[in-house]
């Protein structure tokens, strides 16, 4: 039984994978521990979920992603407003709709449908949100932080869940959609998450790479920094990007990789707490 989250305001979130210990199923609490990071306005500066920064129009743009190991099933969500827990929404369309990916308006009227609340924009930004909104219209100004948070866990039954979460790229453009909600890009649960910069992750398909490598022999640690060394020596110095890659075998080994410091936080059933690591950058 492990857990491991990207970032470290994922530290609440893998705290709560203790609960595996009493007999949950990873996939029940991966969704329970996003949605509780996802809700929270205080958490939203980090681009997950209530109080994440707006799109280019002012309004908050959810995705979200929810995958099982076995057996093998995906539910995403992507340009959803309104609703303070995408990631929740992300599980009913595993569990209950035909497709695997619902987007924008076909997502909200799906949400609704399932008995989500819809919330007026201004009850998903927080006050530094809707500041930083400002301050980019009157002065074109970015914002710094960190983007998605996705969390891995396996259970007593040998089961492997993963879920990822994002407001996205702070101003973005509507509709926008990253790698994040996107199978073998933001996650694949055999067993992997990307985070970065989810415009030019998605061309890579990190996340499967990263899992067949591990199919093949490889440890997590080994795969995560081969498929980081692939995407640097195919990628120019002028146009490298942000990324970071966590991984999880069956056996409750973790790796990581990043081209930039990643904090990380990791637990499994030989810990009593849950570990808050860095990943350090190539030299």
């Amino acid at each position: 039984m492990a857990a491991i989250g990207t970032w470290a305001f994922s530290y609440p979130a893998v705290k709560e994978m203790d609960l595996i210990l009493a007999g949950e199923n990873a996939t029940d609490v991966v969704e329970r521990a996003i949605a509780e990071v996802e809700n929270d306005r205080e958490t939203g500066h980090h681009v997950v979920g209530r109080g994440g920064f707006p799109n280019s129009m002012g309004v908050v743009e959810c995705d979200a992603a929810i995958m099982e190991g076995s057996p093998g099933r995906f539910g995403a969500v992507a340009a959803l407003r309104g609703v303070g827990v995408p990631c929740r929404v992300a599980r009913k369309v595993m569990e209950r709709s035909p497709h695997s990916l619902l987007v924008g308006e076909g997502a909200l009227k799906f949400a609704v449908e399932q008995g989500f609340t819809v919330e007026p924009n201004d009850k998903m930004l927080s006050d530094r949100s809707a500041s930083a909104y400002q301050e980019f219209l009157e002065k074109k100004k970015g914002v710094s932080g960190h983007d998605t948070l996705g969390l891995i866990a396996l259970d007593l039954m040998g089961n492997i869940a993963v879920g990822v979460s994002t407001s996205g790229a702070p101003f973005k453009s509507p509709g926008r959609v990253g790698d994040s909600p996107l199978p073998g890009c933001g996650l694949f649960a055999d067993r992997t998450v990307t985070t970065g910069d989810g415009d030019k992750i998605m061309c890579f398909c990190p996340s499967f790479h990263v899992v067949q490598l591990m199919k093949q022999g490889s440890t997590p640690r080994e795969a995560c920094h081969t498929v980081l060394a692939d995407i640097m020596t195919k990628t120019s110095q002028e146009n490298s990007f942000e990324i970071g890659l966590i991984a999880l075998n069956m056996k409750g080994d973790v790796g990581t990789a990043s081209s930039v410091e990643f904090p990380y936080t990791f637990w499994n059933q030989s810990h009593e707490s849950v570990q808050k690591c860095t990943q350090s950058s190539p030299s």
